[in-house]
């Protein structure tokens, strides 16, 4: 049997005595704790009184209850007596017998262990617990849903019942971390990301190399940021299968939220990616051609070059920091229903890329009340107002 927690209540009069003013060494004598024990009681709360100043009250029995229960029950008096005589239920009498019940009888300490233990210990795992919510959350992963938007519709969903609440983290764990129990680890390939385990922060002595001449986004000016001017682009690459090198350049432009998709079959080396972004930005009129922001991936090295050819601004995000290309974020999680991970990409060519991305630039968004982005992005080469007269 586990050896027995001590009972805070045990370390009142010792705590007592401090609040008094006395040092550690004067507390432990006046109260008759031996000097070991005071000194690991006193360091393991950092000198900080954990014991409530009053006995504690109320549906649950404290210690000094327990230590009354013993006495009396070692006195010969029955379950009955004991609950008279401390004012408890027979039934709460008869459990705490049961829950402190040695070879010698009750003892209080046994049971006052079990009992902190027992508000100590983690509690099942919610989803593994409780059916109906992990029922739930299934059907919404399995319609492709992520975490956080399970989460926010159950509270919709389920106002009055905090039993139907669960925390996108809670998701996560009971994916990845098997022991959580609940969902099973098949059910992470309907997440965007698709993987069955957390891809883990690389430290920062495993960052790769700067790209020299970089221009970071904290120098964009602010027209970028409030969308209201065409022309300022977003862009990363999705990559396909290791074995096949392919890759798909995403392009989206950040007020509109319309979609260019670049071919990259068997290369995405710098010289790659800027033969063909150079082509695909040569389509576009002049006044869509304002910026460009990436991360910092080898691809861009050439960046420069990119620059002069196409007449863009190029930013780069911060390091571990993709929200700073939101819109390009989003657009390559709707991307991959279309382009799944781990195949070879080369299969879509040209045709059929240009061909998913009118899908999506056909697709209506409820930030342009539900005007497609192909749509917008007409409306604001064809107003002198935004389009600011250049030709």
């Amino acid at each position: 049997m586990a050896r027995p927690m001590r009972p805070r209540e045990l370390d009142r009069p010792f705590w007592e005595a401090i609040r008094s003013g006395l040092g550690v060494k004067s507390a432990a004598r006046v109260t008759g704790m031996s000097a070991t024990t005071s000194k690991r009681v006193f360091r393991k709360a950092g000198g900080v009184n954990p014991v409530p100043v009053n006995p504690p009250v109320g549906r649950y029995l404290s210690w000094v209850e327990r230590e009354d229960i013993a006495a009396l029950t070692h006195a010969g008096h029955g379950v009955r007596e004991v609950a008279r005589r401390t004012g408890r239920s027979p039934a709460t009498i008869s459990r705490e017998l049961a829950r402190g019940a040695t070879g010698r009888g009750y003892r209080a300490s046994v049971a006052q262990s079990k009992v902190d233990r027992g508000r100590t210990r983690s509690r099942g795992a919610k989803l593994a617990t409780n059916l109906q919510l992990r029922r739930a959350v299934q059907d919404h992963l399995v319609q492709r849903r992520s975490p956080e938007q399970i989460a926010g519709r159950l509270r919709r969903d389920f106002p009055d019942d905090p039993e139907m609440r669960v925390s996108p983290e809670t998701i996560y764990q009971s994916l990845y971390i098997q022991a959580r129990g609940g969902l099973k680890r098949e059910l992470s390939a309907h997440l965007r990301t698709g993987r069955s385990m957390r891809k883990p922060h690389r430290r920062e002595a495993e960052r790769r190399g700067r790209i020299p001449g970089m221009v970071m986004i904290s120098e964009r000016p602010a027209e970028v940021e409030d969308r209201a001017v065409p022309g300022h682009w977003e862009g990363d690459l999705i990559l396909g299968s290791t074995a096949s090198k392919s890759a798909v350049g995403t392009l989206v432009e950040r007020s509109t939220g319309f979609v260019m998709l670049l071919h990259l079959p068997g290369d995405h080396g710098a010289l790659a990616v800027q033969e063909a972004l150079v082509a695909k930005m040569a389509t576009l009129p002049e006044q869509l051609r304002r910026s460009l922001t990436w991360d910092q991936g080898g691809e861009m090295a050439n960046h420069v070059a990119i620059a002069e050819a196409t007449g863009l601004e190029i930013y780069f995000c911060d390091p571990h920091s993709p929200w700073q290309r939101g819109s390009n974020e989003n657009t390559n999680g709707l991307l991959r229903q279309y382009l799944p991970k781990g195949t070879d990409l080369s299969f879509y060519g040209p045709g059929l890329l240009d061909n998913i991305a009118s899908e999506l630039n056909a697709r209506p968004r409820k930030r342009h009340d539900f005007q497609t982005p192909a749509e917008v992005l007409d409306q604001l080469l064809s107003d002198p107002i935004t389009n600011h007269g250049v030709a």
